[in-house]
């Protein structure tokens, strides 16, 4: 019976060890990596640091919209998990391409930026956020088909 129980014991220690360092990997933060943009214009990967720098400091400027940019703007927030955010990523694609030297399309993975997806809010993906030049941004969440984009694109941040 002893040998039973330590035998036991020891495997319950050995899974409890296991898992931990299975939950230290898996919690690790992030590490900044600088952003990318994908080859002929297509999305650009985006981090906390590079939205401080490029759409607007939240930090420095707490509760005032300012955005930083010197075109349009689309923020693309997801996880590489979601289905629905992985069945529109082609469609931000062939816009980013479509509308390239008009408007930025960026991508937010909020596994990895999870500090920024908190700071703005982010709770259902994917979130969309549409950044005009001038005026506030707005959110919108959930799928949509491409000409819903595009529509938002020409009417909202180009006004055509």
């Amino acid at each position: 019976m002893k040998k039973l129980t330590t035998l036991l014991l020891s495997g319950m220690l050995m899974a409890s060890f296991a898992s931990a360092q299975v939950n230290e990997k898996v919690q690790e933060p992030a590490k900044e990596k600088v952003s990318q943009t994908t080859p002929a214009g297509g999305t650009i990967k985006m981090t906390k640091a590079d939205f401080l720098k490029k759409v607007a400091n939240y930090e420095t400027n707490p509760g005032q919209w300012k955005y930083l940019g010197d075109k349009p703007a689309i923020i693309d927030f997801y996880a590489t998990w979601c289905g629905p955010c992985r069945s529109i990523a082609p469609s931000l694609e062939q816009l980013a391409k479509e509308y390239e030297g008009k408007i930025y399309i960026y991508k937010v993975d909020t596994d990895q930026q999870r500090e920024l997806a908190a700071a703005l809010g982010i709770q259902s993906l994917p979130s969309l956020l549409f950044i005009p030049m001038d005026g506030q941004p707005q959110m919108l969440t959930g799928a949509r088909p491409k000409d819903a984009y595009k529509k938002i694109i020409d009417d909202f941040l180009l006004a055509k």
